[in-house]
């Protein structure tokens, strides 16, 4: 897909750091647009429907967490990739944010090479989530990816977002083995740093709330969704 096919949404409320931002990815062939508060940002995001949304986080009237919280809840956007920028080093804010639902942060100040990478590696990721199929059926087990939702012999469970994503990547593929660091770069993103024993509590917890024995452990490599 050309950059010219993808919509971006830049949020912020520092003028110099939106002008810097569309400068870069319009030169890119990105289409932009801006929106100066989070409440803008939910309201462009709407109208627009924006393939990714790059959030500052730290706004008036309604900072970057709550309008991407707002977002993630509006069956239009469930596509739409959120970035957050932030000037903050503490770990806190970046989890807080990533608890919200987005995809990835960039830490201010951005150098337009690391922008551009970032952007396209959301980007790449947002396509491939795109040629996905929605729904993946094997014997009474059920992933609607469409819904968010697990349903096994007809029990409707409810998966956190990680959980759900990570199932749907192994039952994605049948019997591939997915490596963790594809696991890692697929489901929390290249840049996003998450302590080694995350993927295996993962599963842990997918094994014991659907009781499947379906994800195979492949040691010294990663997992793989068996039928």
């Amino acid at each position: 897909m050309e950059p010219s096919k993808y919509r971006i949404l830049l949020v912020d409320d520092e003028r110099d750091v939106l002008e810097f931002l569309s400068y870069n990815l319009k030169k890119e062939g990105f289409s932009v647009s801006t929106a100066s508060s989070g409440r803008e940002a939910v309201d462009k995001a709407i109208e627009e429907l924006p393939h990714l949304i790059v959030l500052d986080v730290m706004m008036p009237e309604m900072d970057g967490i709550a309008a991407c919280e707002e977002i993630k809840q509006i069956p239009a956007l469930k596509n739409s990739l959120v970035v957050f920028l932030t000037a903050r080093s503490e770990d806190y804010s970046q989890i807080a944010g990533l608890d919200a639902g987005a995809d990835d942060y960039i830490t201010k100040p951005i150098k337009p090479k690391l922008l551009i990478s970032r952007v396209k590696a959301l980007l790449r990721r947002y396509q491939d989530d795109k040629n996905e199929t929605n729904v993946v059926t094997f014997d009474d087990f059920v992933i609607d990816s469409e819904k968010f939702l697990v349903v096994q012999n007809g029990i409707e469970i409810i998966l956190p977002k990680k959980e759900f994503e990570l199932l749907r990547l192994l039952a994605s593929k049948p019997n591939k083995v997915f490596t963790r660091e594809e696991i890692f770069s697929k489901i929390w993103g290249d840049n996003v740093i998450v302590g080694d024993r995350t993927i295996d509590v993962h599963v842990r917890k997918i094994r014991e709330k659907i009781g499947i024995s379906n994800i195979r452990t492949v040691k010294g490599v990663g997992y793989k969704f068996e039928l």
